[in-house]
């Protein structure tokens, strides 16, 4: 099916879902679509897994101190936004969050695979399984989100952020983030979410 018509199928949060606090969209992206369409067809995902970066203060964010660069520009501007920056050889993909001049973002951390399955399977060279995309980069491979994606609204295509479903209140965990360790008090701060049991989960930590 034509991927223009696949995506009629998906309706794309508005402003309003992206302009609110950072920990409180990072928390209403669970359960959200994330969806990419490329020449090869359309893919889709649930969010599973998020983390929240709330710069200038926060040690762990790359806009910390106020650090503004042709990397982090995009996260001066309005919410809804993708900010994607690669990392050794792959690419991660955030959503800008916060007021304008206010750079913040939250990282995609796992999502659980909804659309576009056998598409993601070759992309990634490997059956279907939880490494399929249960990590930021192994997500973005599938997906086909690439740097061309910097800059691009979730709001709309190729690249959205669209309804799926709500998950219960008791099924959300909270603790801290992954891979931060040299970054002092901000290594503690409970800023990521996940869906409780759910297998793509990236890693799990205690609280």
């Amino acid at each position: 099916m034509d991927g223009e018509l696949v995506l009629q199928n998906y309706k794309a949060k508005d402003n309003d879902f992206f302009e609110v606090p950072t920990l409180e969209l990072a928390r209403n992206l669970l359960g959200c679509l994330l969806v990419k369409n490329t020449d090869e067809g359309v893919a889709a995902g649930y969010i599973v897994e998020t983390e929240a970066y709330i710069g200038p203060g926060d040690r762990a964010a790359h806009s910390y101190g106020g650090r503004r660069t042709k990397r982090t520009e995009i996260m001066y501007h309005e919410a809804g936004l993708a900010y994607v920056y690669q990392m050794h050889t792959h690419c991660l993909v955030n959503v800008v969050s916060g007021k304008i001049d206010a750079p913040e973002a939250i990282l995609i951390r796992a999502i659980e695979p909804y659309h576009g399955i056998e598409l993601m399977k070759t992309r990634r060279q490997m059956e279907h399984s939880i490494q399929l995309t249960n990590g930021p980069g192994k997500l973005t491979k599938a997906l086909g989100i690439g740097m061309e994606d910097y800059g691009h609204s979730f709001m709309e295509p190729p690249l959205l952020i669209a309804d799926g479903f709500v998950p219960d209140a008791y099924a959300v965990e909270q603790g801290k983030r992954i891979g931060i360790e040299n970054t002092g008090e901000a290594k503690d701060y409970p800023w990521r979410f996940w869906i409780k049991d759910n297998p793509y989960v990236s890693k799990r930590l205690k609280k």
